[in-house]
Formats: structure tokens, C-alpha cells, sequence
């Protein structure tokens, strides 16, 4: 039976990854993405560098492969994700990137995962709910390029391995998986800005701030990875997925966004998806 713990957790990684994307998306309108996000995530690999020293490595480096796919794939679905952007609009790029969340409930229930029929009636809701709130656009489609649809399905890719990568590798060291999964996609923009030899004008005083991102975002990974060894891995990545729920919450409040009809719904849909998910079984 699934414990509550489990899900709790993967809703507060939900929670961390809505807050660290209305933060990036906030700091991306002053500098460029990608800059915004190879900084804030070195000064997130500091603080795991830290911890491990502190903590110690495990007795196994089984976490390892894992964690290296975590990190190229989520730093890829990242830059598709804001290149789809530069095509497209977020009401049709967001919903489409975040179905990448169907790669590890797929896998999940493909490796013999069976959560209850009330549960599964709460995953669809929830999954569905996310996509909705996140504001998809249902007409003048047609006006976006076929590149936008086609990086943001790479995004979808990208997120869906690197939470698969996550929960499997935090199967042996949710911390370790971390750690690993940000040396190697911070090895990258450090390569990316070696080529380009620029870091985006990011400044100093800019560093707090990119520091707070960084942690939000590792912090939600960390939660989704620990979740992952204390529920169902279907049912973590659903409830890690409604994250847009937050962004919109917080674009309401913070910038007074008016929410569109259909994210009213979709919010809608995603707590009763929840509700459902939190059924205790049998």
C-alpha cells in the first residue's frame, strides 16, 4: 500500500518546481535563460558538494549512470524547452512539455505497478488538470511554428527521462544522484560558456537570487527522488507534474495574471485528482 508520505513529498517537489519556474521565468526576462540557468545550478552543485562532504559518499557508485542521464537529459529538455519558447507561445509549448510526465507512469505501470482504480481515475485527473492549468491555447494553433511543437515534444523527451533517471538512480542515493546529475550538466554550460566566453552578463548582486533558484530547483528534485523510493513511481511523477498549478497561482497573486477559464478547470481537476490519489487503498 502506498503511504502518504510518499505523495506528500512528491507534492512538495510540485510545489518547488512551480516556485523555481515563476522565479526563473522572472530572472530569464532580465538576462538570457540559459545563462539563468547554468549559474543557479553551479551555485546549487556547490551546496551539494558541501553536503556530501559533510555526509559522506555512499558504499556504491550504482547511482552514477543514472545521474549522469538525469543531467543530460533534463539540461537538454531545459534548452529545448526555452528554444520551443523562442518560437512558439507558453500556452502551446508548456501543456506539450509537460505530458513528459507519461514516459515514467508508462514505465511504472509497463514494470507491474497497480495502483488502485480510484487512483488511477485520480492520476489521469491530475495529469490532465496540470496541462489545462498550465493554459493551453485551443485555438490559433495553427499560427505556431511547426518548430516550437517540435522542440517542446524534445522538452517532453527530456523530462520524462530525467525524472525516470532521477527515480532510478535515487533507488541508491537520492543525494549522490543529485550531485552527479548537476556536475555533469553544469559541466556543460561551463563547456557552452567556455565556446561563447560569456556567462549572460550576470552580475555579483545577481547571485543571491540565482543561488535561491538553484536551491528551489534542486530541492524539488531532491523530493521527487526520495518520493520515488516511498511511492509509486506513476503516482510521484503525476503529482510532480502539477507544478503549473503553482506558476499560475503565483502569476495571479504576484503579477494579478487574470486565470483563463480553462486554467479555473484545470486547477480544478488536478486537486480532485489529488483527492483521489490520496485515497488510502483497499
Amino acid at each position: 500500500m502506498t503511504t502518504l508520505a510518499g505523495p506528500l513529498l512528491a507534492l512538495a517537489s510540485a510545489l518547488a518546481y512551480g516556485v523555481a519556474d515563476f522565479a526563473g521565468g522572472m530572472l530569464s526576462r532580465r538576462r538570457p535563460a540559459v545563462a539563468v540557468v547554468g549559474v543557479s545550478q553551479a551555485c546549487s552543485l556547490v551546496a551539494l558538494v558541501v553536503i556530501v562532504a559533510v555526509v559522506g559518499l555512499p558504499g556504491n557508485a550504482h547511482w552514477l549512470p543514472w545521474s549522469i542521464l538525469a543531467g543530460v537529459a533534463g539540461a537538454t529538455g531545459l534548452t529545448c524547452f526555452y528554444r520551443a519558447l523562442a518560437y512558439g507561445t507558453v500556452g502551446v509549448v508548456s501543456p506539450i512539455s509537460a505530458l513528459g510526465v507519461a514516459l515514467p507512469v508508462i514505465v511504472g505501470l509497463a514494470g507491474g505497478e497497480q495502483p488502485a482504480g480510484v487512483q488511477l481515475a485520480g492520476l489521469v485527473l491530475a495529469l490532465v488538470g496540470a496541462v489545462l492549468a498550465s493554459g493551453p491555447e485551443l485555438r490559433g494553433e495553427h499560427h505556431v511554428k511547426s518548430q516550437a511543437v517540435w522542440f517542446a515534444v524534445a522538452a517532453a523527451v527530456g523530462f520524462g527521462l530525467a525524472l525516470l533517471a532521477i527515480a532510478r538512480g535515487s533507488a541508491y542515493s537520492p543525494l549522490m544522484t543529485m550531485t552527479g546529475m548537476r556536475a555533469t550538466s553544469v559541466t556543460g554550460f561551463a563547456i557552452l560558456a567556455l565556446v561563447t566566453r560569456s556567462v549572460g552578463g550576470i552580475r555579483p548582486r545577481e547571485l543571491p537570487a540565482l543561488a535561491a533558484l538553484g536551491l528551489a530547483d534542486i530541492g524539488a528534485n531532491l523530493l521527487i527522488g526520495v518520493a520515488t523510493t516511498m511511492a509509486l513511481l506513476s503516482v510521484s511523477a503525476v503529482l510532480s507534474a502539477l507544478y503549473p498549478v503553482v506558476t499560475v497561482a503565483l502569476a495571479a497573486v504576484i503579477l494579478h495574471e487574470r486565470m483563463r477559464p480553462i486554467q479555473v478547470m484545470g486547477t480544478i481537476l488536478a486537486l480532485v485528482g489529488v483527492l483521489l490519489i490520496a485515497v488510502p487503498a483497499g
